[in-house]
């Protein structure tokens, strides 16, 4: 089996949430999917499930946080600077905030933060290896 990274987050609002992460590029895999969850695959090795707070608990007592706090911040890489922009409209069209902290430039990379609807923080990034500084 590949390595491969499934990011789990609980939703308020499953359809909605599949709209929002429909609209930033990810695709549903309906083999994964049923009404308390849906895997969004970003790509081969990347998948988000968003599980209903119901199907959430079933993993942990732990407590959902607030969608004003940040339990982690996940960085994607995208292809170039309007990639970046682009996604960041298509999240603050589709029931997200975008630049929820400043842009950061720094010539040979690019970032922006967006929070999705529940909160959790999304850094899509761009970055130029060939121009990055030495040392």
């Amino acid at each position: 089996m590949p390595r491969m990274i499934f990011v789990n987050l609980p939703v308020a609002d499953l359809p909605a949430s599949k709209r929002f992460y429909a609209a930033l590029g990810f695709e549903n895999n309906p083999l994964f999917s049923d009404e308390t969850a849906a895997c969004m695959v970003w790509s081969e090795a990347i998948h988000v499930m968003l599980l209903t707070r119901d199907r959430w608990r079933t993993f942990t007592d732990r407590p959902i946080p607030p969608s004003t706090s940040s339990e982690v911040s996940l960085a994607i890489s995208l292809d170039d600077r309007a990639a970046v922009d682009a996604m960041l409209a298509a999240a603050a069209a589709n029931g997200g905030t975008a630049d929820i902290n400043p842009a950061q430039d720094l010539g040979f990379m690019y970032g922006r933060d967006l929070a999705d609807p529940d909160g959790h923080v999304w850094g899509p990034v761009w970055m130029d290896q060939s121009a990055l500084p030495d040392g």
